[in-house]
């Protein structure tokens, strides 16, 4: 009997420490906040980003935000001439991965789009990944994958992306082209940083690809938890802050869509 009771002592007292252990982990990752650590931006490439922060010409219609990319934008002063400076802006973000994702507000209802269109350019301007996309059903955050295998971006070459979306107000008037453009590249993470993600939550993850300025991970990591807990207010809170980082918190309440359709048979053949 006395053993008894020592082997239940034993099972309830380890049952607690267990409790502790996941309860003190479970504090542990909702008080690591995402905060998103911006790295340098590259020196200009002569082509200057548009994330989307003004309304096009000619636009028939005005929302209240227009087509925007959701990627970190820098600006950045350049000399001209000996006493002269001009400003230019990169949009411009890191990913790890061989085949990032790509993320989009689309302010339009889907009657007035006519095509939207995704093309990924190599830094030589030769184009290696060309999709078109279905419009979404309602005005949102829409995602863009990769399709094509062979299109694999190698670590330290940047790559020029271009988000091209034709809209019409009615048969009226001309189609209008609205688009935004940016960058990005893909690098090698250290092998400490590769060993804390294998260690981690996806929530986790998301904080450590911030913290060390992987931006197009970070974003894609904790869109994609998003997603699957649309009832989690924590996520919800992470959504806000890491776009609080990058100045598009005015995003953070849009519907987030996620993928849509795609027409595969006008991918780039590459």
């Amino acid at each position: 009997m006395k053993q008894f009771l020592r082997r239940l002592t034993s099972i309830t007292t380890f049952i607690i420490l267990m409790s502790y252990f996941n309860t003190s982990l479970a504090l542990a990752e909702i008080s690591n906040s995402i905060d998103f650590n911006p790295p340098p931006p590259p020196a200009d490439r002569g082509a200057p980003g548009k994330r989307g922060e003004g309304a096009s010409r000619g636009e028939c219609t005005q929302p209240e935000i227009p087509l925007t990319a959701l990627v970190p934008s820098y600006e950045q002063q350049l000399k001209q001439g000996t006493n002269q400076t001009a400003t230019i802006t990169e949009v411009w973000g890191l990913t790890n991965r061989e085949q990032p994702s790509f993320w989009f507000y689309i302010p339009y209802q889907k009657s007035s789009i006519k095509t939207i269109e995704f093309v990924l350019k190599a830094d030589d301007d030769t184009t290696i990944y060309r999709q078109n996309i279905t419009a979404p059903t309602v005005p949102g955050i829409v995602q863009v994958q990769l399709q094509n295998q062979k299109t694999i971006l190698e670590t330290n070459k940047p790559y020029h992306w271009f988000f091209n979306v034709k809209i019409v107000c009615d048969s009226q008037q001309p189609t209008t082209l609205n688009y935004v453009e940016g960058w990005v590249q893909r690098v090698n993470l250290d092998l400490s940083i590769r060993e804390q993600l294998k260690q981690s939550s996806p929530r986790q993850q998301a904080v450590i690809y911030a913290k060390n300025g992987i931006w197009y991970d970070a974003l894609t990591t904790l869109a994609e938890l998003r997603l699957k807990n649309l009832d989690d207010s924590q996520l919800a809170e992470d959504w806000e802050n890491l776009l609080k980082d990058i100045k598009l918190e005015k995003l953070a309440t849009k519907l987030l869509i996620g993928t849509t359709k795609i027409n595969t048979s006008d991918q780039a053949k590459i």
